[in-house]
């Protein structure tokens, strides 16, 4: 592998992607690949610092503007200190969560405008896209029945969760040769089996299951 592989987890909250994600980080090094986790907001001693501001019910007076910049901060520190160094070692790199969680949460939730998100994510992110995005999805109500925290993105509104999760699903019609999606609603093994089937296919440049 001359350079590394990015592969990134979205979904709504309860999805299931980060128990996913992390399953995916586990076989893909039992597979023998040196391979890289991190997770947004966080993945940094200073983006984790932002994830606990992010997250904080008591911030419930944050402004959507605010929350933007804050999760741009932490990427692209992430990105610095983390993502772009193993990259550049030829790791394989597992992220839960990037920057179509930007747009789905505050251009699809909030209703900030996508093309302001898509010019300033790519500043934080010098222009950095996954190879391969797994969209775990599920019905919100679903998803927010399975959550055991209430942080302060899991207490908006059932409507907010139903617009991110049309704003996934719409990337994820826009893009189907970098997004597959999968039925977070199965049981966990199922899911986790479809989903390395998707990897490692990607892995060794063979074509995914949904033809991209």
């Amino acid at each position: 592998m001359s350079k590394g592989l990015f592969i990134t987890f979205e979904g709504i909250e309860g999805s299931g992607k980060t128990t996913q994600a992390e399953r995916a980080f586990e076989a893909v090094k039992l597979d023998g690949y040196s391979c890289v986790f991190t997770r947004e907001p966080g993945g940094t001693e200073v983006s984790e610092k932002i994830r606990s501001i992010l997250l904080d019910k008591a911030n419930s007076e944050m402004t959507p503007i605010c929350e933007l910049f804050l999760y741009l901060a932490s990427r692209s520190q992430n990105i610095s200190q983390t993502i772009k160094p193993a990259l550049e070692k030829g790791d394989i790199v597992i992220a839960d969560r990037f920057s179509d969680s930007t747009v789905a949460y505050q251009g699809g939730g909030r209703g900030l405008d996508k093309e302001m998100i898509k010019t300033l994510n790519d500043l934080a992110t010098n222009g950095l896209k996954p190879g391969l995005t797994i969209l775990v999805d599920i019905d919100p109500a679903k998803g927010l029945d399975r959550s055991e925290s209430r942080d302060r993105i899991e207490m908006e509104s059932i409507n907010f969760h139903r617009r991110v999760r049309r704003e996934f699903l719409r990337i994820a019609e826009e893009e189907p040769k970098r997004v597959a999606t999968v039925d977070g609603d199965n049981d966990s093994d199922s899911v986790h089996e479809q989903i390395m089937t998707i990897i490692r296919q990607y892995i060794t440049g063979q074509t995914r299951p949904d033809g991209g």
